[in-house]
C-alpha cells in the first residue's frame, strides 16, 4: 500500500501534463469534472478541521498540483467546445442551471462569481501569505534564541531543543512556501478568466463561420457551453482559493475551526442577546417585513438564554494550569525565581546577538556546548549549562562572564573584526589590545585583512573564538567554585553505578558528601583532574580510616594519581620543564609548616617569603621568553603548604611533588630556587 501510495503523485501528475496535449472523451471528462470539484470541497473542508497550519503542511503542493489538473481540464473542456459543439453532460448542465431563462443574467452572475473569486478570496489570501511569510522570517531569529536560551537554562533537552527548531524551520518554510502557492492561485484565476473569453469569441467563430449557424443560435449555444465551462472551472477554484485563505488566516489553537468558532462565540452572552434585541427592534421601521427580523432576533435571544456567563471547563483547566506554572508576578515563588543565581552567565551586547543566533550564522552556542564537553574531559568536572542571554545596556561589542552572580571577566568582539594576536601589527588598521587570557600583545583588524595578518606572523582568531577561549580561562581558573553538593552527589551515584562497593566503603561511613566535595574542590583548585574517581574515592577510604585532615585526605588523592598529575604540563616531545629548590632552603621551608584553621601554611618571614617569590618568578619569566611552561616541584612534606602560597602570589607556576613526576618524560630543569639569590 505504501509504494502505491508513493507512486500515485508521480504518476497522476504525468497523467495531467498528458491531458494538456490529448484529446479526453466528453464521457471521461464528466467523471474527472466530478472529481475535481469532490477534491476541491474535501481540501477545504480538512482546512477547516485543522488545529495549525503546520498539520496540513502538504497543502503548498497540493495547490499547484489541484491548479496544474483544473487547468488541464479547461484545456480538454475547451478543445471539445471549439471542437464538437458539445463538452459532455456536467457541463451542459452546469450552464443550463446557471442561465436558466436569461443568457443576460446568466453570464452577468457568472462573471459576479469570478470577480469574488479573483478580487476578493485570492488576492486576499495571497496578501496575508505575503505579510505572514515576512513576519515569519522576520522572528525565526528571536525564536532560535529563545530554543537557544531555553536550552542553555536547562529547561529544555537536547531533543526537545532540535525539534522545536525543526518546527520553527518547518514554519517558515511553509509560509514561505504558501506565499508562492497564492501567486498559482492568483495565476489560475486570470487564466480561468482568459480561457472564458477564447470560448466566447473562438465558438462565435466558430459556430457562425464553419457550421454556418445563425448568430443567435451560435451565440446561445457556445454562451450556455462556455458558462457551464467556466463555473465547472470556477467553483473548484473557489473552493481551494477559500481554504487557501483559512489556512493563511488560521491560529494555532487547540481545536477545529468550527468548534474555536462555537465555543468562541459562545461566551459572550451579553453581545449575542443585543443583536437579538437590535433585530427586533429593526421591526419599528417602517415598511420593512417584520417576520424575517423577529424570526432571527427570537433566535438569538434563545441562543443568549441557553449561554452561561461562567468560564468553561476547558478554560478553567488551562486558568488552573496556568496558575500553577506561572505564579503571579509578587508571589513568593515568582520573586524566588527571579532571585534565582545562575552559576555561569555569560551576557553579550545587542550587537553581538550575530553570534548566538544560527540563523545568522553563528555558532557560539555550539562551541560553548563544545566547551562543556572538554572540560568534562579535561578537569571531570561537568560545568553547570552556561545561560546565554543579551543585555542592551552593555556598551557595544562588550560581553560579560558571570560566575554564581558576580562579574568573573569582561572582554569585546567587535562585529566584522578578528583579533591578530602578535608584534609587528602597527602596518594594519585597527585597535590595539590585549589578548583577555594571557595579555598577549594583540590588534582588533577587518576580517577582509586576516591575510594579511597572518602573512604578518599573527595568529588570527575569530570574535567567537576569542569569546569561548575567554569563557574556557573562567571555567578552569574557577573549576572548584562551579562544583556544587548537587554535582557530587550525581558523580557519587555515577562510580556507584559501575563500582558500588567503593563508594559504599567510602561514604556514608567514613567521608560525609561534603567533605567529599572538599576534598574535590582543593584538587580543582590546583588544576588536578578529578574524571578517575575510582581511585580518588579509593584513595579518600585508605586516609580517612586514619584522619580526615583535608590537606591530608588531599595528599594522599594526589599521591594514589602520581604521574598522572604532571602528565598536562608534559609537551609533546616528552619533555617536563621543572623548577627545583635548594635542599637546604626546601629544610627551612619545612621546618617552617604549621598547621592552621585553612590548612598547613608557611610561617616564613618577610624576607624569605620574597626570596621565595622573587627566585620562582625570576625563572618563571625566564622560562616564558623561550616558550616554556615549569612546574615547582617539592617534596610531598612541604607541597601542599608551598602550593597554597604559590596560588596566591603566583598562581600560574603549579607546584607538585616528586611522587608526582611523570615516570615517562624527559625532567629538564630549568633552574634552582635558592632562599638567598636565584642561580641556574
Amino acid at each position: 500500500m505504501k509504494g502505491i501510495s508513493k507512486a500515485a503523485v508521480p504518476i497522476g501528475v504525468v497523467a495531467i501534463v498528458l491531458m494538456l496535449v490529448v484529446p479526453l472523451p466528453a464521457a471521461f471528462l464528466d467523471v474527472l469534472l466530478g472529481f475535481n470539484i469532490t477534491c476541491s470541497l474535501l481540501i477545504l473542508l480538512v482546512s477547516m478541521q485543522i488545529k495549525k497550519p503546520l498539520d496540513f503542511a502538504v497543502f503548498p503542493s497540493l495547490i499547484l498540483i489541484a491548479t496544474l489538473f483544473r487547468l488541464a481540464l479547461n484545456v480538454s473542456s475547451t478543445r471539445l467546445v471549439l471542437s464538437d459543439g458539445f463538452a459532455g453532460k456536467v457541463i451542459e448542465a452546469f450552464g443550463h442551471f446557471v442561465i436558466g431563462g436569461s443568457l443576460i443574467v446568466g453570464l452577468v452572475i457568472f462573471v459576479i462569481l469570478t470577480i469574488i473569486q479573483f478580487v476578493v478570496i485570492t488576492n486576499g489570501a495571497g496578501r496575508v501569505a505575503e505579510v505572514g511569510a515576512r513576519f515569519t522570517l522576520d522572528a525565526m531569529p528571536g525564536k532560535q534564541m529563545a530554543i537557544d536560551a531555553d536550552l542553555n537554562a536547562g529547561l529544555i533537552n537536547e531533543e526537545q531543543a532540535r525539534k522545536r527548531r525543526s518546527e520553527v524551520t518547518a514554519e517558515a518554510d511553509f509560509y514561505g512556501s504558501m506565499d508562492g502557492a497564492s501567486k498559482f492561485v492568483k495565476g489560475d484565476a486570470i487564466a480561468g478568466i482568459i480561457v472564458i473569453l477564447i470560448n466566447l469569441i473562438g465558438g462565435f467563430a466558430i459556430g457562425i463561420m464553419q457550421k454556418g449557424l445563425a448568430p443567435a443560435e451560435a451565440v446561445s449555444t457556445y454562451s450556455l457551453l462556455t458558462v457551464g465551462d467556466g463555473l465547472v472551472s470556477q467553483i473548484p477554484a473557489l473552493l481551494l482559493s477559500t481554504a487557501t485563505g483559512i489556512i493563511v488566516t488560521r491560529s494555532a489553537t487547540e481545536g477545529d475551526m468550527g468548534s474555536d468558532l462555537i465555543a468562541q462565540l459562545g461566551r459572550f452572552k451579553q453581545p449575542v442577546r443585543i443583536a437579538g434585541g437590535a433585530a427586533i427592534a429593526l421591526c419599528l421601521i417602517p415598511g420593512l417585513p417584520k417576520l424575517p427580523f423577529l424570526i432571527i432576533g427570537g433566535l438569538f435571544l434563545f441562543m443568549a438564554s441557553r449561554m452561561t456567563d461562567e468560564v468553561p471547563e476547558d478554560d478553567e483547566a488551562e486558568t488552573a494550569t496556568a496558575g500553577d506554572d506561572e505564579p503571579r508576578p509578587d508571589s513568593p515563588e515568582a520573586i524566588a525565581e527571579k532571585m534565582r543565581v545562575d552559576p555561569l552567565e555569560l551576557e553579550v551586547a545587542f550587537d553581538l546577538v550575530d553570534l548566538v543566533d544560527a540563523a545568522r550564522g553563528g555558532d557560539l552556542l555550539d562551541r560553548v556546548k563544545a566547551l562543556r564537553r572538554k572540560v568534562a574531559m579535561d578537569t571531570g568536572l561537568v560545568i553547570p549549562l552556561v545561560r546565554t542571554r543579551d543585555n542592551l545596556d552593555l556598551p557595544a561589542s562588550q560581553y560579560v562572564i558571570w560566575l554564581n552572580g558576580v562579574p568573573a571577566a569582561k572582554g569585546s568582539s567587535p562585529a566584522g573584526m578578528v583579533l591578530a594576536i602578535g608584534d609587528g601589527l602597527e602596518g594594519l588598521p585597527g585597535r590595539a589590545t590585549r589578548e583577555p587570557v594571557f595579555g598577549l600583545a594583540a590588534k582588533w583588524v577587518p576580517a577582509e585583512l586576516q591575510r594579511q595578518a597572518e602573512m604578518a606572523g599573527a595568529t588570527v582568531v575569530d570574535r567567537s573564538s576569542v569569546i569561548t577561549t575567554h569563557l574556557a580561562e573562567v571555567v578552569r581558573q574557577n573549576a572548584s567554585e562551579l562544583l556544587g553538593r548537587e554535582d557530587v552527589k550525581l558523580l557519587v551515584e555515577m562510580v556507584k553505578r559501575t563500582h558500588p562497593i567503593v563508594v559504599d566503603e567510602l561514604t556514608p561511613a567514613l567521608l560525609t558528601l561534603g567533605e567529599v566535595q572538599r576534598v574535590l574542590h582543593a584538587l580543582l583548585a590546583e588544576n588536578v583532574s578529578i574524571r578517575d574517581l575510582v581511585r580518588i574515592f579509593e584513595a579518600l577510604s585508605v586516609r580517612a580510616k586514619t584522619s580526615s585532615d583535608l590537606d591530608g585526605l588531599v595528599e594522599a588523592v594526589r599521591g594514589s594519581l602520581g604521574a598522572a598529575i604532571s602528565h598536562p604540563y608534559v609537551t609533546p616531545d616528552e619533555r617536563l620543564h621543572v623548577l627545583t629548590l635548594d635542599p637546604g632552603f626546601e629544610q627551612r621551608l619545612l621546618e617552617s609548616v604549621r598547621q592552621s584553621d585553612a590548612g598547613q601554611v608557611l610561617a616564613l618571614d618577610a624576607g624569605n617569603v620574597d626570596a621565595l617569590v622573587t627566585g620562582c618568578s625570576g625563572h618563571l619569566e625566564e622560562a616564558e621568553r623561550h616558550g616554556f611552561a615549569p612546574v615547582l616541584v617539592c617534596s610531598p612534606q612541604v607541597r601542599a603548604a608551598l602550593s597554597r602560597l604559590m596560588r596566591q602570589v603566583l598562581p600560574r607556576l603549579p607546584v607538585i611533588s616528586y611522587s608526582e613526576v611523570s615516570r615517562t618524560a624527559t625532567i629538564e630543569s630549568l633552574g634552582v630556587v635558592n632562599g638567598a639569590v636565584a642561580i641556574r
